[in-house]
């Protein structure tokens, strides 16, 4: 799952909040979409979350947007 290699790449997290990227994860992604945009949802949620929004409905509003905005 791109998230989850994506959340490796980022560093260390706790099973709980790799399981919060998850869910997140799994509320964004779309069927028959291409493996670049997975990559660019997990690359966004993760670094929402790394800027500090932990709360997950937060995370999926924010992470349909493109980083930067």
């Amino acid at each position: 799952m791109p998230i989850r290699r994506k959340a490796t790449e980022a560093g260390v997290l706790q099973p709980s909040e790799l399981a919060l990227l998850g869910r997140v994860f799994e509320q964004l992604k779309l069927d028959g979409q291409s493996t670049d945009a997975r990559d660019a949802i997990a690359s966004r949620i993760i670094a929402n979350f790394m800027a500090g929004v932990t709360d997950e409905s937060e995370l999926v509003s924010l992470s349909r947007l493109p980083l930067g905005r």
